[in-house]
């Protein structure tokens, strides 16, 4: 079933600062949107609130007809997943593979204690692990492995809307394309719809089909893709992909 999400009008202030000032935005379902702007612009902030992990000033978060409000159900906030860009801080380092994804499946109910073990491996089949990973534990893996466990307990309770803050910033540009191409994958196969934080121009170029652009604080512009790269609406678009040397790094092909 195909449901929209839409922040609407979302302020958060701490003290006089405004971290969000009256932000609206729609998600198109099935689709990706690139959240670009400089550090400190408000983007993490924003996905915090849509993810229920920050209760706004003003504003509310809708999924269809439905408001999420300051305390979310389980069944709402199952709906939400979010993908952190430190999954060494995300990942309990003293639980297993298969604690941290167990400990999602029964929470949220997906599944009986019986068949969380299969349902494990599944999990780390979509995310290409090898199943022998359930049973050791985060240190034992690279970045990029840690990362994809951290997108496994994402996908583990079967969201509508997942939420990638800066997912790849940490790892190389060989690990960052295949991590790339499984989020794409994982999108067309589960029907998710994404929120995707990247300061990298490149990476938004490659995964995305709406790229919204944050200031301090304030969303400036909301384009297609191949708008935003070829003729961007806002003078500060134009300023970022101005200050990046070369485009793209990453295929867009998505055939």
């Amino acid at each position: 079933m195909s449901t929209t999400l839409r922040a609407e009008n979302i302020t958060v202030q701490y003290g006089q600062f405004a971290a969000l000032d009256h932000v609206s935005l729609e998600f198109k379902p099935h689709t990706t949107l690139g959240l670009v702007g400089e550090s400190g612009s408000g983007k993490s902030t924003l996905a915090r609130v849509i993810a229920g992990l920050i209760i706004p000033n003003e504003g509310q978060v809708n999924l269809g007809s439905q408001v999420l409000g300051n305390r979310r159900t389980r069944e709402q906030h199952k709906k939400i997943q979010m993908v952190f860009q430190n999954p060494d801080a995300s990942l309990n380092p003293r639980h297993s593979v298969k604690q941290i994804l167990a400990e999602a499946l029964l929470f949220h109910k997906i599944v009986e204690r019986s068949q969380v073990e299969e349902r494990c491996k599944e999990l780390l089949a979509r995310v290409r692990i090898d199943e022998t990973a359930l049973d050791r534990y985060p240190h034992e893996f690279s970045g990029g492995q840690r990362q994809r466990i951290a997108i496994a307990r994402a996908i583990a309770v079967e969201p509508s809307f997942l939420i990638a803050d800066e997912p790849t910033s940490a790892l190389d540009v060989s690990v960052q394309a295949s991590i790339l191409d499984l989020l794409n994958t994982l999108k067309s196969e589960l029907d998710l719809t994404m929120l995707f934080i990247s300061h990298d121009l490149a990476v938004i170029n490659a995964i995305c089909d709406t790229v919204a652009v944050m200031r301090k604080g304030k969303l400036v512009e909301v384009s297609p893709r191949d708008t935003f790269f070829t003729r961007p609406e806002s003078s500060y678009g134009y300023e970022l992909l101005s200050a990046v040397p070369t485009m793209p790094q990453f295929s867009n092909d998505r055939s």
